[in-house]
């Protein structure tokens, strides 16, 4: 069986997730997926992708879950990778050394030369992280994007991993959780980040950021009714009078 590092790694690299902005909207899965078709993890199976039952190799799922009941009902979009755990049960399971965690920076990958496909890691990993690659027949998983975030060629804004560059709440964030001031450190305590699953022990790195109380009462929570077009009526006759008076040029 595989060891962890027998001292805490140097940086601990990962991602603080937003529950209250995050929208659900899928585009960190299909640049996670477009990235990784094309660099580290080439190719992803692709089985049947435009037919009844497509399937594939996917590294961030979106799970989207209905809360609360009556006037308190709300939509929490749950987006999922690999969380790089400290106690990461796939490492000390795999019988060949394949899955392990960096000591430089705590991120969990797989060698795949090594990998025999057992998917002991998978049966192991209690938030469904891991992937099987049908074709290649090893397991496959969320890298962090190492080929982004140490890659000198890219400017310093763009290494991040694809996730994180591509979402358009700003609902990912990447950093530094060894690091007290980094920004993933200062988010996880201001509001008040979050393990998933805490109960079983394996103090992963990745954090969530619980959604924010739904406001209720005061003139802020109404809709405005739209009124008529006319000059007199409300919203849409003040958009009326606006266009009207316009100067063109």
């Amino acid at each position: 069986m595989t060891g962890l590092p027998a001292t805490p790694p140097q940086r601990k690299l990962g991602l603080v997730i937003d529950l209250d902005t995050c929208v659900g909207c899928h585009a960190c899965a299909v640049n996670c997926k477009e990235w990784n078709a094309g660099g580290y993890h080439a190719p992803l199976t692709d089985i049947d992708p435009y037919g009844v039952e497509p399937d594939g190799v996917w590294f961030n799922r979106i799970h989207s879950f209905e809360v609360g009941t009556g006037p308190d009902t709300r939509v929490v979009n749950f987006p999922k990778s690999c969380l790089h755990c400290d106690n990461a049960p796939c490492v000390t399971v795999c019988p060949t050394g394949a899955s392990y965690k960096r000591v430089e920076d705590g991120i969990v990958l797989v060698e795949e030369d090594k990998c025999i496909g057992c998917k002991l890691c998978s049966w192991a990993c209690p938030y469904g992280a891991r992937e099987f690659d049908g074709d290649a027949g090893v397991m496959k998983k969320c890298t962090l994007c190492i080929d982004r975030i140490y890659n000198d060629n890219l400017e310093e804004v763009d290494r991040v991993p694809a996730c994180v560059a591509t979402c358009p709440a700003s609902a990912r964030h990447f950093g530094d959780f060894a690091d007290p001031n980094s920004n993933v450190s200062k988010l996880a305590a201001e509001r008040g980040g979050f393990d998933l699953m805490p109960e079983m022990d394996c103090q992963p790195v990745n954090k969530y950021l619980p959604p924010r109380p739904k406001k209720t009462g005061g003139d802020t929570d109404r809709v405005p009714e739209l009124q008529d077009a006319s000059p007199e009526g409300g919203f849409l006759g003040w958009v009326d009078r606006l266009l009207s008076s316009t100067e063109h040029v």
